[in-house]
């Protein structure tokens, strides 16, 4: 974002110069590596265009798992509402800081607007992380964004600001006035649904949702649920197990789960009795599926294959294919998403989705059905396959309202369509195209 004069006739140090007095603290300030792994966080996403599961995961194993834990919900918010953020600094900055210091000052004017952390901390720990040659400019800005507080945020039309544009543009022209909504439910963290095993009960406090999936609060650590080293349940979006429940598998039915990784969709094959053959291309991905596969107790045949080129030993009664796409429409779980991708990933998913329709075609036996899904808000990846399937010798098989229970919206022209404003009272739904097709 370039920087603009102060507008609010506050001055601040020349970048390039420290001040006689940078007010660094002599000693590290309590939480410090907790925001010095955010600040890894968010220079691996917004410099290097990196997933934020994958920085998390390359952060030092000494990392404390609570700091751990602290910089990955700091990071977060940052990029949740980094329009905002950047819009409330901007009238301090005379020129751009290096990412740096950008991102010591984002991490403290998140934790002073957003996260309620006593001033002195914010301030104190995002001067400790910034550059020298910056302290006194962060120590300053933050300063000011302290003495101002939440009220910097007021009337900011905060939607906007923490969509990128080509976003935004995408929605408006796909989806109308409901763009805003759609802004809107990002701005939050979203809670943690869980697909049952059958036979399983929720654990306490837990919603049951019309589709089937059990929801509890955001935050929720799943690993601490009674339940879950039995196997008795698996952390899926509501939306993204619409896909399996549409797919109707039956016991005894052989069934392909392609790019399979990390398995909810395969147990959830598994789980209706179907004689299930899991394919994944990538082998560390591979590993995490056979892990979860046998933390659920579920049976699969595992292939690691690439399911563009891969020739199955005889054809499928059905296929589900939950293609690899920008995954726009996980912006509420996974906030990176906004800043990782661009137009031009879009046309690249968009060939490679094609490659794969055309090579489940060629595995199912005649008559048999094909589900394709993605998990993109982008037309491109959803409802404009349908002619591409057509023409690879799939028929689509619309879905119906019924076959939706508590999701009438959800169906356009046949397709599933669901949004991430769905549900609102509820806390939401990742954004999730699906279509239903029969091979000719």
């Amino acid at each position: 974002m370039p920087a603009r004069l102060a507008r609010r006739g506050a001055g601040c140090h020349e970048a390039g110069r420290p001040p006689p007095d940078p007010q660094r603290p002599l000693t590290p300030p309590p939480g410090l590596p907790t925001r010095k792994a955010a600040r890894d966080l968010l220079a691996a996403t917004l410099d290097e265009r990196r997933p934020l599961e994958e920085a998390l995961e390359a952060l030092p194993r000494r990392l404390d798992p609570r700091d751990r834990a602290a910089a990955h919900r700091i990071a977060a918010m940052v990029l949740r509402r980094l329009g905002s953020i950047d819009e409330v600094l901007s009238p301090y900055l005379r020129k751009e800081p290096p990412p740096p210091a950008r991102h010591a000052l984002r991490i403290g004017a998140a934790e002073l607007l957003l996260l309620e952390t006593p001033p002195h901390a914010a301030v104190a720990t995002a001067v400790a992380l910034a550059p020298r040659a910056f302290a006194g400019l962060v120590n300053a800005v933050l300063r000011k964004v302290a003495a101002e507080g939440p009220a910097a945020l007021e009337g900011l039309d905060a939607p906007r600001l923490d969509t990128p544009a080509w976003l935004w543009a995408a929605w408006h022209a796909a989806y109308g006035p409901a763009v805003r909504a759609i802004a809107e439910a990002h701005r939050g963290p979203a809670p943690l649904d869980l697909t049952p095993a059958p036979g399983a009960e929720p654990p306490a406090g837990a919603e049951v949702l019309p589709t089937g999936s059990w929801r509890l609060a955001a935050g929720t650590r799943v690993t601490d649920l009674p339940g879950f080293a039995e196997g008795r349940f698996w952390v899926q979006d509501a939306a993204a197990a619409l896909p399996a429940l549409l797919l109707k598998p039956q016991p005894g039915e052989r069934i392909a789960d392609l790019c399979a990784a990390p398995g909810g969709k395969t147990a959830q094959l598994a789980a209706a009795g179907a004689d299930v053959t899991a394919v994944e291309r990538d082998a560390a991905r591979v590993a995490r599926l056979a892990e979860n596969l046998a933390r659920l107790r579920l049976p699969a045949t595992v292939v690691q294959a690439d399911a563009a080129t891969w020739a199955p030993p005889a054809p499928f009664d059905a296929i589900l294919l939950d293609a690899p796409c920008t995954a726009t429409g996980t912006i509420r779980r996974h906030p990176d998403v906004a800043h990782t991708k661009r137009p031009r990933d879009v046309q690249g998913a968009v060939e490679a989705q094609a490659r794969l329709i055309a090579a489940a075609a060629k595995m199912l036996a005649p008559g048999g059905r094909l589900i394709f899904a993605t998990c993109s808000l982008q037309r491109e990846e959803g409802e404009a396959h349908l002619a591409r399937a057509e023409g690879a010798g799939l028929r689509h098989d619309p879905f119906t309202p019924a076959e939706l229970p508590g999701l009438p919206d959800a169906v356009t022209d046949g397709c599933l369509r669901t949004r991430p404003d769905f549900w609102p009272d509820r806390g939401g739904m990742d954004g999730f195209f699906a279509a239903r097709f029969r091979r000719v």
